[in-house]
Protein backbone atom coordinates (compact mmCIF):
# COMPACT_ATOMS: atom_id res chain seq x y z
CA UNK A 1 0.00 0.00 0.00
CA UNK A 2 1.28 3.61 -0.75
CA UNK A 3 2.51 5.96 2.22
CA UNK A 4 -0.57 8.12 3.45
CA UNK A 5 0.44 11.23 4.08
CA UNK A 6 -0.37 12.54 7.94
CA UNK A 7 -2.49 15.55 6.42
CA UNK A 8 -4.38 12.82 4.69
CA UNK A 9 -5.51 10.65 7.45
CA UNK A 10 -8.96 10.45 9.55
CA UNK A 11 -7.46 11.90 12.17
CA UNK A 12 -6.01 15.47 10.45
CA UNK A 13 -9.78 15.25 8.85
CA UNK A 14 -11.39 15.17 12.78
CA UNK A 15 -9.05 18.31 13.39
CA UNK A 16 -9.67 20.05 10.70
CA UNK A 17 -13.17 19.88 11.19
CA UNK A 18 -12.77 20.50 15.24
CA UNK A 19 -11.21 23.57 13.73
CA UNK A 20 -13.91 24.97 11.71
CA UNK A 21 -13.37 23.43 8.09
CA UNK A 22 -15.48 21.74 6.52
CA UNK A 23 -13.69 18.48 5.20
CA UNK A 24 -15.10 16.24 2.51
CA UNK A 25 -13.52 12.24 2.50
CA UNK A 26 -13.92 11.20 -0.83
CA UNK A 27 -12.46 8.18 -2.15
CA UNK A 28 -9.40 10.01 -3.69
CA UNK A 29 -8.72 11.72 -0.42
CA UNK A 30 -9.11 14.44 2.21
CA UNK A 31 -11.01 17.56 0.85
CA UNK A 32 -10.88 20.84 3.38
CA UNK A 33 -13.12 23.81 1.85
CA UNK A 34 -11.80 26.86 3.10
CA UNK A 35 -14.11 30.00 3.22
CA UNK A 36 -13.29 33.77 1.79
CA UNK A 37 -13.82 36.64 3.69
CA UNK A 38 -17.03 38.98 2.27
CA UNK A 39 -17.58 36.87 -0.26
CA UNK A 40 -20.46 33.30 -0.71
CA UNK A 41 -17.92 31.38 -1.94
CA UNK A 42 -14.79 29.55 -1.02
CA UNK A 43 -11.57 27.47 -1.91
CA UNK A 44 -10.93 23.74 -1.57
CA UNK A 45 -7.46 22.39 -0.18
CA UNK A 46 -6.58 18.51 -1.23
CA UNK A 47 -3.26 18.65 -0.12
CA UNK A 48 -0.39 15.69 -0.17
CA UNK A 49 -2.88 13.47 -1.74
CA UNK A 50 -2.86 11.01 -4.62
CA UNK A 51 -1.42 11.22 -7.82
CA UNK A 52 -3.80 13.39 -9.74
CA UNK A 53 -5.98 10.89 -12.65
CA UNK A 54 -8.62 11.83 -15.16
CA UNK A 55 -11.16 10.82 -13.12
CA UNK A 56 -9.79 12.16 -9.75
CA UNK A 57 -9.74 15.87 -11.42
CA UNK A 58 -13.25 15.69 -13.05
CA UNK A 59 -14.75 14.54 -9.42
CA UNK A 60 -12.82 17.35 -8.26
CA UNK A 61 -14.29 19.44 -10.41
CA UNK A 62 -17.70 17.89 -9.99
CA UNK A 63 -17.44 18.59 -5.87
CA UNK A 64 -16.15 22.76 -6.61
CA UNK A 65 -19.40 23.29 -8.74
CA UNK A 66 -21.66 21.55 -5.47
CA UNK A 67 -19.79 23.59 -2.76
CA UNK A 68 -19.34 26.82 -4.41
CA UNK A 69 -15.54 26.40 -5.00
CA UNK A 70 -13.25 28.42 -6.92
CA UNK A 71 -10.60 26.62 -7.19
CA UNK A 72 -9.39 23.15 -5.30
CA UNK A 73 -5.27 23.72 -4.40
CA UNK A 74 -3.75 20.64 -5.11
CA UNK A 75 0.13 19.35 -3.70
CA UNK A 76 0.16 15.83 -5.06
CA UNK A 77 2.30 13.98 -2.81
CA UNK A 78 4.03 12.51 -5.84
CA UNK A 79 8.00 12.74 -5.89
CA UNK A 80 10.68 12.77 -8.66
CA UNK A 81 14.15 12.99 -8.92
CA UNK A 82 16.14 9.96 -7.87
CA UNK A 83 14.97 9.21 -4.33
CA UNK A 84 15.75 5.11 -3.33
CA UNK A 85 13.13 5.90 -0.25
CA UNK A 86 9.59 6.11 -2.23
CA UNK A 87 8.21 5.95 -5.50
CA UNK A 88 9.70 8.33 -7.96
CA UNK A 89 8.03 8.93 -11.30
CA UNK A 90 9.79 9.72 -14.15
CA UNK A 91 10.19 12.27 -16.28
CA UNK A 92 8.38 11.40 -18.96
CA UNK A 93 5.79 10.34 -16.18
CA UNK A 94 5.98 14.04 -14.72
CA UNK A 95 5.42 15.62 -18.52
CA UNK A 96 2.08 13.21 -18.73
CA UNK A 97 0.82 14.48 -15.44
CA UNK A 98 1.19 18.28 -15.70
CA UNK A 99 -0.44 17.95 -19.57
CA UNK A 100 -3.33 15.77 -17.67
CA UNK A 101 -3.32 18.87 -15.06
CA UNK A 102 -3.68 21.56 -17.64
CA UNK A 103 -6.21 19.58 -19.58
CA UNK A 104 -8.33 19.78 -16.50
CA UNK A 105 -8.13 23.66 -16.23
CA UNK A 106 -5.37 23.69 -13.53
CA UNK A 107 -2.67 26.20 -13.26
CA UNK A 108 0.54 26.71 -11.17
CA UNK A 109 -0.48 28.09 -7.94
CA UNK A 110 1.70 29.73 -5.05
CA UNK A 111 2.93 27.09 -2.39
CA UNK A 112 1.61 25.91 0.50
CA UNK A 113 4.49 23.08 1.00
CA UNK A 114 8.56 23.85 -0.18
CA UNK A 115 8.41 22.07 -3.94
CA UNK A 116 11.58 20.03 -2.30
CA UNK A 117 11.86 18.15 1.18
CA UNK A 118 14.89 16.49 2.47
CA UNK A 119 14.58 12.42 3.23
CA UNK A 120 16.73 10.27 5.16
CA UNK A 121 16.92 6.67 4.51
CA UNK A 122 15.58 4.76 7.81
CA UNK A 123 16.15 1.48 6.44
CA UNK A 124 20.42 1.89 6.38
CA UNK A 125 22.05 0.65 9.89
CA UNK A 126 23.04 3.23 12.77
CA UNK A 127 26.80 3.15 11.88
CA UNK A 128 26.09 3.82 7.85
CA UNK A 129 23.95 6.92 8.78
CA UNK A 130 26.76 7.95 11.35
CA UNK A 131 28.89 7.28 8.81
CA UNK A 132 27.17 9.28 5.88
CA UNK A 133 27.15 12.81 8.18
CA UNK A 134 29.43 15.80 7.99
CA UNK A 135 32.04 15.51 10.38
CA UNK A 136 30.57 18.44 12.15
CA UNK A 137 27.22 17.17 12.53
CA UNK A 138 28.87 13.87 14.05
CA UNK A 139 30.93 16.05 16.49
CA UNK A 140 27.68 18.21 17.87
CA UNK A 141 25.75 14.81 18.31
CA UNK A 142 28.78 13.75 20.81
CA UNK A 143 29.43 17.03 21.78
CA UNK A 144 25.77 17.15 23.50
CA UNK A 145 25.87 13.55 24.78
CA UNK A 146 28.82 14.53 26.77
CA UNK A 147 27.44 17.46 28.14
CA UNK A 148 24.71 15.50 29.55
CA UNK A 149 21.79 16.56 26.53
CA UNK A 150 19.40 14.00 27.64
CA UNK A 151 16.16 13.53 24.75
CA UNK A 152 13.14 11.32 25.13
CA UNK A 153 10.09 11.20 24.00
CA UNK A 154 7.61 12.61 26.38
CA UNK A 155 3.81 12.94 25.40
CA UNK A 156 2.32 13.75 28.73
CA UNK A 157 0.27 17.18 29.04
CA UNK A 158 3.21 18.76 30.94
CA UNK A 159 5.33 18.15 28.40
CA UNK A 160 2.82 19.36 25.87
CA UNK A 161 2.38 22.51 27.64
CA UNK A 162 6.02 23.05 27.70
CA UNK A 163 6.46 23.12 23.72
CA UNK A 164 3.30 26.01 23.41
CA UNK A 165 5.53 28.04 25.85
CA UNK A 166 8.53 27.22 23.90
CA UNK A 167 6.91 27.79 20.68
CA UNK A 168 5.47 31.37 21.84
CA UNK A 169 9.19 32.38 22.95
CA UNK A 170 10.55 31.03 19.32
CA UNK A 171 8.23 33.12 17.45
CA UNK A 172 8.51 36.24 19.64
CA UNK A 173 12.14 35.28 18.87
CA UNK A 174 12.13 34.76 15.22
CA UNK A 175 9.51 36.87 14.30
CA UNK A 176 7.83 34.40 12.04
CA UNK A 177 4.06 33.15 11.64
CA UNK A 178 3.65 29.95 13.01
CA UNK A 179 -0.08 28.60 13.91
CA UNK A 180 -1.70 29.82 16.55
CA UNK A 181 -1.82 28.34 20.20
CA UNK A 182 -5.98 26.61 19.46
CA UNK A 183 -4.50 25.14 15.98
CA UNK A 184 -1.55 23.15 18.05
CA UNK A 185 -4.14 22.00 20.90
CA UNK A 186 -6.61 20.56 18.59
CA UNK A 187 -3.72 19.17 16.32
CA UNK A 188 -2.19 17.48 19.16
CA UNK A 189 -5.44 15.83 21.36
CA UNK A 190 -6.41 14.46 17.19
CA UNK A 191 -3.10 13.29 16.13
CA UNK A 192 -1.93 12.27 19.59
CA UNK A 193 -5.05 9.73 19.93
CA UNK A 194 -4.44 8.51 17.02
CA UNK A 195 -0.54 7.70 17.31
CA UNK A 196 0.05 9.82 14.73
CA UNK A 197 1.98 12.82 17.00
CA UNK A 198 4.93 12.47 19.08
CA UNK A 199 6.54 14.88 21.55
CA UNK A 200 10.50 14.22 21.58
CA UNK A 201 12.13 16.77 24.86
CA UNK A 202 15.98 17.50 24.96
CA UNK A 203 16.58 18.72 28.77
CA UNK A 204 19.72 19.27 29.97
CA UNK A 205 19.35 19.20 33.96
CA UNK A 206 15.93 20.43 34.69
CA UNK A 207 15.85 22.70 31.98
CA UNK A 208 14.22 22.29 28.08
CA UNK A 209 16.39 23.14 25.59
CA UNK A 210 14.37 22.24 22.64
CA UNK A 211 10.80 20.05 22.27
CA UNK A 212 9.84 18.41 18.39
CA UNK A 213 6.93 16.93 17.00
CA UNK A 214 6.92 14.08 15.06
CA UNK A 215 4.37 12.71 12.70
CA UNK A 216 4.39 8.66 12.16
CA UNK A 217 2.28 7.58 9.66
CA UNK A 218 2.43 4.24 7.36
CA UNK A 219 6.12 3.55 6.44
CA UNK A 220 6.88 7.23 7.25
CA UNK A 221 8.11 9.71 9.73
CA UNK A 222 7.80 13.64 9.49
CA UNK A 223 9.39 16.51 11.50
CA UNK A 224 6.51 19.39 10.69
CA UNK A 225 7.45 21.59 14.00
CA UNK A 226 9.49 22.53 16.48
CA UNK A 227 10.32 24.94 19.29
CA UNK A 228 13.44 25.84 21.70
CA UNK A 229 14.16 28.18 24.54
CA UNK A 230 17.03 30.12 22.41
CA UNK A 231 18.76 29.42 25.86
CA UNK A 232 22.39 26.86 25.76
CA UNK A 233 21.79 25.67 22.32
CA UNK A 234 25.48 26.15 22.61
CA UNK A 235 25.26 22.41 23.66
CA UNK A 236 23.87 20.99 20.39
CA UNK A 237 20.44 19.79 21.55
CA UNK A 238 18.83 20.19 18.32
CA UNK A 239 21.93 17.56 16.23
CA UNK A 240 21.02 15.32 19.57
CA UNK A 241 17.38 15.61 19.10
CA UNK A 242 17.62 14.93 15.31
CA UNK A 243 19.62 11.71 15.88
CA UNK A 244 17.49 10.57 18.50
CA UNK A 245 14.57 11.28 15.77
CA UNK A 246 16.47 9.26 13.30
CA UNK A 247 16.44 6.51 15.69
CA UNK A 248 12.87 6.74 17.09
CA UNK A 249 12.19 6.12 13.22
CA UNK A 250 14.32 2.87 13.20
CA UNK A 251 12.70 1.51 16.10
CA UNK A 252 9.64 2.13 14.84
CA UNK A 253 10.72 -0.04 11.86
CA UNK A 254 9.76 2.82 9.31
CA UNK A 255 11.55 3.44 5.96
CA UNK A 256 12.05 7.14 5.55
CA UNK A 257 12.13 10.30 7.60
CA UNK A 258 11.16 13.73 6.15
CA UNK A 259 12.43 16.52 6.75
CA UNK A 260 9.36 18.50 6.09
CA UNK A 261 10.43 20.97 3.59
CA UNK A 262 13.45 22.44 1.72
CA UNK A 263 14.46 26.02 1.78
CA UNK A 264 17.77 26.63 0.08
CA UNK A 265 20.02 29.61 1.93
CA UNK A 266 18.39 28.93 5.43
CA UNK A 267 19.94 28.55 8.15
CA UNK A 268 17.98 25.40 9.79
CA UNK A 269 17.87 23.79 5.79
CA UNK A 270 21.73 24.17 6.35
CA UNK A 271 21.45 22.31 9.35
CA UNK A 272 19.04 19.38 8.01
CA UNK A 273 21.91 19.22 5.90
CA UNK A 274 24.55 17.82 7.88
CA UNK A 275 22.55 14.54 8.01
CA UNK A 276 23.31 13.72 4.64
CA UNK A 277 19.47 13.70 3.35
CA UNK A 278 18.57 12.88 -0.18
CA UNK A 279 16.49 16.49 -2.05
CA UNK A 280 13.30 14.89 -3.10
CA UNK A 281 11.43 17.44 -5.93
CA UNK A 282 7.45 17.20 -6.04
CA UNK A 283 4.99 17.53 -8.58
CA UNK A 284 4.34 21.10 -7.60
CA UNK A 285 1.47 23.43 -6.19
CA UNK A 286 -1.68 23.06 -8.86
CA UNK A 287 -4.92 25.25 -8.97
CA UNK A 288 -7.78 23.72 -10.47
CA UNK A 289 -10.02 26.61 -11.09
CA UNK A 290 -13.24 26.58 -11.57
CA UNK A 291 -14.50 30.47 -11.50
CA UNK A 292 -13.49 33.66 -12.96
CA UNK A 293 -13.64 34.97 -9.62
CA UNK A 294 -9.86 32.92 -9.44
CA UNK A 295 -7.95 35.61 -10.70
CA UNK A 296 -9.33 38.22 -9.00
CA UNK A 297 -8.58 35.85 -5.82
CA UNK A 298 -5.39 35.47 -6.59
CA UNK A 299 -4.30 39.08 -6.89
CA UNK A 300 -6.28 40.42 -3.61
CA UNK A 301 -3.93 37.33 -1.64
CA UNK A 302 -0.70 38.94 -3.17
CA UNK A 303 -1.97 42.52 -1.70
CA UNK A 304 -3.09 40.10 1.70
CA UNK A 305 0.60 39.06 2.18
CA UNK A 306 2.48 42.20 0.67
CA UNK A 307 0.18 43.85 3.85
CA UNK A 308 1.86 41.19 6.31
CA UNK A 309 5.09 41.32 5.35
CA UNK A 310 5.16 45.27 5.87
CA UNK A 311 3.14 44.88 8.97
CA UNK A 312 6.36 42.60 10.13
CA UNK A 313 8.41 45.48 10.05
CA UNK A 314 6.77 47.51 12.71
CA UNK A 315 5.24 44.74 14.77
CA UNK A 316 5.92 40.45 15.22
CA UNK A 317 3.75 37.85 14.91
CA UNK A 318 2.03 36.52 17.96
CA UNK A 319 1.41 33.07 19.01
Amino acid sequence: MKDVHPLQTRAWGQFRRAWGNEVIETKHGILTLHKIPFVNKKIGMFIKGPEPTKAMLTDLKGLARKHNLIFVKLEPDVAFGNSSMKHVASSKERQKLIKSLEEAGAVQGKTLFTPTTFQIDLTRSEDELLKSFHPKTRYNIRYAERKGVMVVEDNSAKAFEKYLELMRQTVQRQGFYAHSEKYHRLMWKYLRKANIAHLLVANSGKEVLTTWILFKSKDALYYPYGASSGKDQNLQPNSLMMWTAIKFGKKHKLKYFDLWGREEGRGFTRFKEGFNPEVVEFLGTWDLVTSLLYWPYVYAEKIRWALLRWKTKFSKPSF
